[in-house]
């Protein structure tokens, strides 16, 4: 397999400054894209309180923006191949902390998902660039250990989303809070300018026509291992989401009662994602990914499964395992992914997370008819038989992978 479309002298190693500036820099953006999109989940309650809208109403405040992202990742992945990598993450990153900021203000709630609906969007040009910029700017030998270092940076985006924002509308209000994480993303963009290296594998390619990309995207579709992937992408991360959009609902009610400053520290587990998925690159190399991969999926399940019974400590410690599982799963797929990927890194890439983030916005609201039906066993058996459908990928993939 081709290692880029450069000299392997070119490639960021782990000895050079260039390495800590793209880790740090990559970290930011995950930190950015994650914290604006996730930051109305723990305000999802509160939505309903405000707005007069039930559970799968108020969760179209982060499935609209996911779905958007989503598609606007097929678009993105096609338009950084002729402007480049950095300019898009960076675009993207401004203008979606703007528009967090625009939602926060919104006078009625269709103003609201107008707002977030555009955030999205416009969010789409980090997370399938990011991935892309890795694959191909970091020495292939090291790209599992930068893989988790980006990963671990949405995951402290998303806690530091979806925490600060419990606190802050406590001790403000949820409009407050959203316009504060939009000012963080603001100066996390800046940041990210600072310090991304340029690329120095990266061609442009201002040729290539809608053909070309549907070529490439149908050519990653009829790969035996690709696919695979991308289902444990969807299944993954719609567990992993549904959870914790419908452990609001169930802990601000009796016999819980938590507030939302507490609701939002229950998110602080976010930070045994930010440590596992560190680590997962690394134990991919020592055990083999499949092997990790596996493993990373039923320690969802087993924390899902602890969710079931009423004592607080129970729920708190099946959340963490779902956290360290999830993360886990998501660090060794993606990185996955630009390995088998030998040509069009960006489309193979764009696809995942098309995947994972269709994940996000189906899962994420139909889970919402399960707890309005049956409540959190309606949520758990859900998001379980998701991860049954996530093994069966992760078995094909390691057959596939034998063979």
């Amino acid at each position: 397999m081709p290692l880029a479309p450069a000299d392997a002298g070119t490639f960021i190693t782990r000895a050079s400054p260039a390495y800590r500036r793209a880790g740090l820099a990559l970290f930011l953006a995950g930190f950015a894209t994650f914290s604006l999109l996730y930051c109305v989940q723990p305000l999802l309650p509160v939505f309903s309180s405000r707005f007069g809208i039930g559970a799968a109403s108020s969760s179209l405040s982060l499935s609209l923006s996911t779905s958007a992202l989503a598609v606007a990742i097929l678009l993105a992945a096609a338009l950084s191949e002729r402007l480049g990598r950095r300019d898009i993450m960076a675009l993207s990153m401004m203008l979606s902390a703007v528009l967090n900021i625009a939602a926060a203000w919104a006078p009625v709630w269709p103003a609201l998902l107008v707002a977030r609906l555009a955030e999205g969007f416009v969010l789409g040009g980090v997370p399938a660039v990011a991935m892309t910029y890795l694959a191909e700017e970091i020495h292939p030998r090291e790209l599992d250990l930068a893989m988790g270092l980006y990963v671990a940076g949405t995951a402290f985006g998303g806690m530091i989303g979806r925490v600060g924002t419990g606190i802050l509308t406590d001790a403000l209000s949820w409009r407050a809070a959203m316009t504060i994480i939009g000012a963080a993303g603001l100066l996390a963009a800046l940041g990210f300018l600072a310090l991304l290296p340029p690329s120095r594998n990266f061609v442009r390619r201002p040729g290539l026509n809608a053909r070309h990309h549907l070529a490439s995207w149908a050519r990653h579709l009829r790969d035996p291992a690709l696919p695979a992937l991308y289902a444990i992408g969807f299944t993954v991360m719609g567990s992993f989401v549904t959870i914790f959009n419908y452990a609001g609902y169930r802990l601000m009610a009796p016999p819980y009662n938590l507030d939302q400053t507490r609701l939002g520290l229950l998110f602080s587990v976010y930070v045994f994602g930010i440590l596992s998925s560190s680590a997962a690159g690394a134990l991919s190399d020592r055990m083999g990914r499949g092997r990790v991969l596996t493993a990373g999926i039923l320690i969802m399940g087993t924390g899902i499964m602890l969710t079931l019974p009423h004592a607080l400590p129970c729920v708190f410690l099946g959340i963490v395992f779902l956290t360290i599982g999830f993360f886990t799963a998501h660090a060794v797929a993606s990185g996955w992914v630009g390995r088998l990927a030998r040509i069009d890194r960006g489309h193979a890439t764009s696809l995942y997370l098309l995947a994972y983030y269709l994940g996000s916005s189906i899962a994420g609201s139909i889970g919402g008819w399960w707890w309005a039906g049956l409540g959190w066993n309606g949520v758990a058996g859900f998001t379980l038989l998701l991860l049954a459908g996530a093994l069966a990928a992760a078995a094909w993939l390691h057959r596939v992978a034998r063979s």
